[in-house]
């Protein structure tokens, strides 16, 4: 499970960050921003949260990356399959998640050396997918399906093959968002094992 947050300045993410972690929420992504002070203030909430493995999310540009790197963040994720930013994330130590979306860039992307992918929009290609490239594509990375889902759709995507489940916009404001889908989230999570929130380490592997 991870989750995604939004927003230009990521210190007013302070109590979402703190509700993630009393849930017991242990991968979350800060999308990268063009926000004078983006790395400072992600570096501030990876001290100030020492339980959270911050990540940054929608890295399309080196830009984004080199800013993730002294951010001191765990582990990026991108939308799209980008040789340069992939060797480049490998030379800062960073590890890159890239974006997937068909069999082409799934191959691309572990002949690449990628042992973690995200498929996205993952909403578009519905949860029996991934499953369906097991047989041809064998054996397939590590998948993250991303982008259009919600609490409630967590354990049909699990059930269906896929390894974790990014949430983001059902999740964007405990107040503006669904207002059911925090609930949710905490309903969850309180009937899973531990290991499946704390101890996943597949992004930042």
């Amino acid at each position: 499970m991870l989750v995604v947050l939004r927003a230009e300045q990521p210190r007013s993410l302070i109590p979402r960050l703190e509700r993630l972690d009393q849930l017991g929420i242990r991968h979350v992504e800060i999308a990268w921003s063009t926000a004078p002070g983006w790395s400072a203030q992600c570096l501030e909430l990876g001290l100030a949260f020492p339980n959270l493995l911050l990540g940054a999310a929608s890295i399309c540009s080196l830009e984004a990356l080199e800013a993730s790197a002294q951010a001191g963040l765990s582990y990026g994720v991108s939308p799209v399959l980008n040789r340069r930013l992939l060797e480049r994330g490998r030379q800062l130590g960073l590890t890159l998640v890239p974006g997937v979306f068909s069999p082409t860039e799934v191959a691309q992307a572990q002949a690449w050396g990628c042992a973690v992918v995200k498929l996205f929009p993952a909403i578009t290609l519905g949860p029996h997918y991934w499953q369906r490239l097991a047989a041809p594509l064998a054996p397939l990375p590590f998948c993250i399906a991303a982008g259009g889902l919600a609490p409630r759709d967590v354990p049909q995507w699990l059930a269906a093959g896929v390894d974790a489940v990014a949430l983001g916009a059902s999740l964007a404001d405990p107040n503006a968002a669904d207002p059911d889908s925090w609930h949710e989230l905490q309903q969850w999570l309180a009937t899973r094992p531990a290991g499946l929130t704390r101890g996943c380490t597949a992004p930042g592997a």
